[in-house]
């Protein structure tokens, strides 16, 4: 099985094959292959240049903003600084122009000295050095020939990359863990030393030759890990060390962040000596020639090193697992180890590394031990609070509008420079802040950000009804803080739109022009700028607004729906963004009509307090806007937290269910725009309890959650709701957030589980109005 050319963006340059030290655990001499003693000692001229001409190509080629080349050995000082230099200048002349050149050097320490690092200096070599802790741990393995041990001479090294003028050089400490080591001290010497990063290596193995286990544990790597972590935690984590970070990361929904953890495809070449080309170095410890591709800088491109089966069975990701890996729930972390762990001889050449690790045991300890440590401490607040949930979308929202101003860069134009201005005045006042971020926090706000932010970061810059949205926010927050501030703001076909506060009639249909907007005691005052005699607003003349009243005919304010036991609504059929669902909205409501849906939603609510007193509650403090749709269905719309649009047909059933419903798909698609509940969606497919087939993972969550939901109003809807969330507590893409989301559910249901049970068995389906809710026609969305 072969996948999709994945460029490399990692290159080992090989600069010298021999090594100062004896380290008995090293795979390059220890190990299977020892093609070491073949190859020249030291890179040729011509090696160097054909690496080089081979990078510029790559990078070209693929487009690449840049490349990491490490400089590795042996040892590479034993190369000297001569040779070094060279390396240098012709990598960074290829690529001048080309990409951006990440140079960095790993070496043992014993060679390094001034004369190195200012050489490094020059060139923005950063340098990582080998040291397995204290003294004890260091000389354990990492010791000359002679058994004189090294750790003076690398102690010496970290303490000139230390030092002022090295210190922006320090790329961080490499540690070879031996579970006979003190895990305590280990970290307790690392971290002394301030290293800006650690990252612990486990000593190269395979099921041929596995790794050492005194005592006979088959977690005792996991264990020994999980104390330098506990321990790294109780000193307030001093350092990042990169295999936690990639454990937590994948564990919320991130990336994995090393090569030894995750499915992230690999993206790494070596390049040797002689200028052959290789596979990743730890393949050294499996067999004679495992690293071996046939191909080297002089004949070859670093594509057709991409394209060998090899080096593509390490970019399948999923699929280039074992079976019983693929089927494991934490793969997204473990990603099956490290390819070179997973070499079995006995299951042939072809298959040898179709396998899990000969660490498996240890990889899952080490991350179902951090999760069990970390996920109070990583839960996003939002999962567990309707309240958090609503002020993480405030940020979201405010974020969006800082990364859009910022992204223009001081090109959003005069309109747009003035509003933002403003907002800023706006903010300085207690009320005006809090009534900034009222409009914020209308649904539809969210609607122009995002596009918005697409339009400018797509290059098509920003338009101008975004800027006139941005002044009428301005504008609109101003007149609920009644603060006496002039907002310029735009109109166009006739009317200014202030959201939240409804549209003003400022001209003819088809008319645009600008105005400007003013609070006054008793409402606000619009001032047209390039009015035509006779037109409201003439030059000169001021339309007075009241905020309070029916409106007239310059005024159509936004109406609140005030009956209990609703919550206060606005019922919006004005704003100019709010046909963003699938199905037309409405236009102006008459009176009558709006009464109407006043009468309709607070019968369904009634119905909902009665029934789910704490989802009728929370669903209150969410709720914010209904916006009336022309009929029939409606999904989810482009729109932030707190919208509701509801179809005409439904009656007062249907729209309690469908309330009800909506409630649930919304509140989780809002979680999810806030945090991560799950990862590589569609990577693995699920069967539903309930008879839907094999689903995504996405599609698995979200039938479960809102059939809860609706098993508190009617239990027939849990049936099979335990199974699938059991099912999605042992799937692999289940974030800790996820994890929490599910057991909030569990909590929530518990009450309602022996109602489920009269009809377990049974698979008896909804019926009725109930029935239409779980279709694909349902007439609320909420959001």
């Amino acid at each position: 099985m072969t996948g999709p050319l994945v460029p490399f963006r990692e290159f080992v340059l090989k600069v010298h094959s021999r090594c100062d030290l004896a380290c008995d655990h090293c795979y390059v001499y220890e190990h299977a292959d020892q093609s070491w003693l073949t190859r020249p000692k030291t890179i040729s001229d011509e090696a160097i240049s054909w690496t080089a001409r081979r990078l510029a190509e790559h990078a070209r080629t693929h487009a690449l903003p840049s490349v990491t080349v490490i400089l590795h050995g042996g040892e590479p000082l034993l190369a000297g600084p001569a040779r070094l230099r060279r390396v240098c200048e012709e990598l960074g002349s290829s690529l001048n122009g080309i990409a951006e050149l990440d140079l960095r050097i790993h070496t043992n320490g014993v060679q390094l000295s001034p004369r190195y690092l200012d050489l490094f200096d020059e060139f923005h070599v950063r340098v990582g050095i080998s040291l397995d802790g204290d003294r004890a741990a260091n000389d354990r393995h990492r010791r000359f020939a002679n058994g004189r041990s090294s750790h003076p001479m690398v102690m010496r090294a970290v303490g000139l990359l230390r030092e002022e003028r090295y210190r922006h050089l320090d790329l961080g400490l490499l540690c070879t863990v031996d579970i006979h080591n003190d895990p305590v001290a280990v970290h307790d010497a690392l971290a002394g030393l301030e290293p800006p990063l650690v990252d612990f290596l486990l000593p190269h193995a395979t099921w041929d030759d596995p790794p050492a286990r005194p005592d006979g544990s088959p977690t005792a790597y996991a264990e020994w890990l999980l104390t330098v972590f506990d321990r790294w935690t109780e000193q307030g984590r001093p350092m990042p060390v990169r295999m936690f970070a990639s454990v937590l990361s994948s564990l919320n929904g991130g990336p994995s962040l090393t090569e030894s953890l995750g499915l992230a495809p690999t993206d790494l070449v070596v390049i040797e000596t002689d200028g052959k080309l290789e596979q990743v170095d730890s393949l050294k410890s499996a067999y004679e020639g495992a690293a071996a591709t046939g191909f080297d800088v002089f004949r070859n491109t670093f594509d057709e090193v991409a394209a060998h089966p090899g080096v593509q069975a390490r970019q399948l990701g999923l699929a280039g697992v074992s079976e019983t890996c693929r089927r494991c729930p934490v793969v997204r972390s473990c990603g099956g180890g490290l390819y070179t762990h997973r070499y079995r001889s006995e299951h042939g050449s072809d298959s040898g590394f179709d396998n899990p690790s000969v660490y498996c045991a240890d990889l899952a300890a080490l991350i179902r031990g951090i999760e069990e440590r970390t996920a109070a401490a990583t839960e996003s607040p939002a999962v567990r609070a309707p309240d958090e949930l609503r002020a993480a979308h405030q940020d979201l929202t405010r974020t969006l509008l800082a990364v859009l101003h910022d992204t223009l860069d001081g090109q959003g134009g005069e309109l747009w420079d003035d509003a933002w201005r403003l907002a800023a005045t706006v903010e300085a006042d207690a009320p005006g802040a809090e009534a900034l971020d009222a409009v914020l926090a209308h649904p539809y706000t969210r609607t122009w950000l995002v596009g918005a932010l697409e339009d400018v970061q797509a290059g098509r810059g920003l338009t101008e009804p975004a800027a006139e949205r941005l002044a009428a926010t301005v504008a609109a927050a101003a007149v609920r803080a009644g603060l006496d501030l002039p907002v310029p703001v735009a109109y166009r076909d006739g009317s200014l739109h202030l959201p939240t506060l409804g549209t003003v009639v400022i001209g003819d249909p088809g008319e645009r022009g600008g105005a400007v907007v003013r609070a006054t005691g008793d409402g606000f005052l619009v001032r047209r700028q390039d009015a035509t005699p006779g037109a409201p607003g003439a030059p000169g003349a001021e339309l007075r607004i009241p905020r309070e009243g029916p409106g007239g005919p310059h005024w159509r304010p936004v109406r609140v729906l005030r009956q209990a036991p609703a919550p206060a609504l606005l019922l919006d059929d004005l704003d100019p963004l709010r046909d963003c669902f699938d199905i037309p909205a409405t236009g102006r409501l008459a009176a009558e009509r709006a009464d109407a849906w006043a009468h309709r939603i607070a019968g369904a609510w009634t119905l909902l307090a009665d029934a789910v007193p704490d989802q009728a509650a929370e669903a209150a403090r969410t709720l914010t806007t209904v916006t009336p749709l022309a009929a029939g269905a409606a999904e989810p719309g482009r729109h932030g937290h707190g919208a509701l649009g509801v179809g005409e047909t439904a009656d007062g059933k249907e729209l309690a269910l469908g309330l009800l419903s909506g409630f649930r798909r919304a509140k989780l698609r809002a979680l999810g725009e806030v945090t991560d509940l799950y990862a590589l969606d569609g990577t693995w497919e699920h069967r539903t309890p309930w008879g839907s087939g094999h689903v995504t993972f996405s599609r698995l969550l979200a039938e479960t959650f809102e059939r809860a939901g609706l098993g508190l109003y009617d239990p027939r809807f849990l049936e099979g709701v335990p199974e699938a969330l059991d099912m999605i507590e042992n799937a692999a893409e289940v974030t800790v957030d996820g994890k929490q989301l599910i057991t909030a559910v569990r909590k929530e249901i518990s009450g309602t589980r022996s109602a489920a049970g009269k009809n377990q068995g049974r698979n008896v389906p909804p019926s009725g109005h109930a029935a239409n809710v779980l279709e694909s026609d349902r007439k609320v969305t909420f959001e």
